[in-house]
């Protein structure tokens, strides 16, 4: 299995762009219009998913919906609120571990600091590592069997500007 994980793109700040609930807070005009960029070099990698399962919080739904549309992969796309900030990653990946057929590519698109703890566990057993997922980055880990532990090896982890240099 490969388990991809995607930061949501660039969101209205908080308090000053946006007074809202966190949950509705949406992709800046810039987050919409990078991520669009960065969808368009996951396509250029050849990249599928059989499995997009997003936050449904406003800023990752926009930014699952905006890979999913450049993938044409609009039927694919799921939302878990175990994806949302202060979810239970656990049960997100005991979920995941236990559908059948077993999905071959996942893309999860969620928060920070969340995410980077999710690739922690599965790549050392312990959310101790620290990993920079800017807004945008995109991370492969191969996976033998999906379990909230040890489990998974970094094949690659991209910048968002890499992902849109690839757009080019």
């Amino acid at each position: 299995m490969n388990l991809f994980i995607l930061r949501h793109a660039i969101a209205l700040e908080r308090g000053v762009e946006f007074e809202g609930a966190d949950a509705d807070r949406p992709l800046s005009a810039k987050g919409k219009k990078k991520m669009a960029k960065i969808a368009r070099g996951m396509r250029a990698l050849e990249l599928s998913f059989d499995l997009i399962v997003s936050s449904p919080f406003a800023r990752t739904r926009e930014t699952a919906e905006l890979a999913a549309h450049e993938l044409g992969l609009e039927g694919v796309l799921e939302y878990s609120t175990h994806l949302e900030s202060g979810g239970d990653p656990a049960k997100l990946i005991a979920d995941l571990s236990g559908r059948v057929p077993s999905p071959e590519n996942i893309l999860l698109v969620g928060h920070e600091p969340q995410l980077s703890h999710i690739v922690s566990v599965l790549l050392c057993g312990e959310g101790t590592v620290e990993i920079a997922l800017k807004k945008g980055s995109l991370c492969k880990l191969e996976i033998a069997t999906l379990q909230f532990a040890r489990c998974a090896a970094l094949q690659w982890l991209l910048t968002p500007n890499q992902l849109a240099s690839l757009a080019d």
